[in-house]
């Protein structure tokens, strides 16, 4: 069974040191994404149709809304991997045209070489989140000089602001019906879960409804739903009181084993061990 060993959140995203010994399945997050390899076996994602491997010497760089999966060999050992989840407003705190980290082809490549100073830095934040779980502070700084360092060796950061003027442009040809079905989605994705009813509403029929929403968001309706729920849930878990049964309840789930088992196929542990793991060393 896959283990959160710490969870940091805040304004920056959260981070997260994940002991994983099974696969996830294919998701997405509004996040820059950067995977990188803290101890144990080397493992592998899958991003789009291609396999990428998460080894010492080389990260995997996950767009944001890019979806992707964790793919575990039953028969390999377990892996530490620590996953960071990075707001692009946060980043754009350092350079304004790093809000670009929101946008398709923030990465122009899915793995990189991991240089001996992030490799150094990836290994610190990895020590103080075990040593010290509740210290926000000293791991946000941690984050910034690894960001920092991932950013200026695996982007083309100084030319970003075209790309952000692109990222605009290609939203605003999204086919009306198809930005209608999203604003649907974000509005209630607790409600929103058969595609033949969006399509309905859309006035398509499911398969060119499938088709459209695909070429324009690069991911499946089923996808971008489970994406939004998630990001809902992870809210709810870290920042809300309420017992897991109403969040349960709130996202429009029939059961709260349900729920546990959507959670754990997206984030790799249970909702309430992710909820424990990230108020270690906090007073609530």
């Amino acid at each position: 069974m896959s283990t959160a060993l710490r969870i940091a959140h805040g304004a920056f995203g959260r981070v997260a040191l994940l002991d994983m010994d099974r696969s996830l399945v294919r998701h997405a997050h509004p996040h820059c994404h950067v995977l990188l390899k803290v101890d144990g076996s080397d493992t592998q994602f899958a991003v789009d149709d291609s396999f990428v491997p998460l080894t010492d010497r080389q990260a995997v760089l996950i767009n944001a809304w890019e979806a992707h999966a964790y793919v575990h060999q039953p028969a390999s050992p377990r892996t530490v991997i620590l996953a960071l989840y990075i707001e692009p407003q946060w980043l754009k705190n350092f350079r304004p045209n790093w809000g670009a980290s929101g946008a398709p082809g923030f990465f122009e490549r899915r793995a990189g070489e991991v240089s001996p100073h992030i490799r150094r830095l990836a290994m610190e934040l990895a020590t103080l989140m075990m040593a010290e779980p509740g210290d926000n502070t000293s791991h946000e700084r941690l984050l910034s000089d690894l960001m920092i360092a991932v950013i200026e060796r695996f982007t083309r950061w100084r030319t970003l602001s075209d790309q952000l003027g692109e990222f605009g442009r290609d939203r605003q040809r999204f086919d009306w019906r198809i930005r209608r079905a999203i604003n649907l989605i974000r509005l209630e994705p607790h409600v929103v879960h058969d595609v033949r009813c969006m399509a309905k509403e859309s006035g398509l029929s499911r398969a060119h409804f499938y088709r459209l929403f695909e070429s324009s968001t690069q991911m499946t309706p089923h996808v971008y739903v489970n994406l939004l729920r998630m990001e809902m849930a992870v809210r709810s878990v870290i920042d809300g009181d309420d017992s897991l049964h109403s969040v349960s309840d709130g996202l429009g789930f029939n059961a709260q084993s349900h729920f546990t088992r959507f959670f754990r196929d997206h984030a790799g542990v249970s909702p309430s061990e992710f909820r424990q793991v990230s108020r270690m060393g906090l007073s609530v």
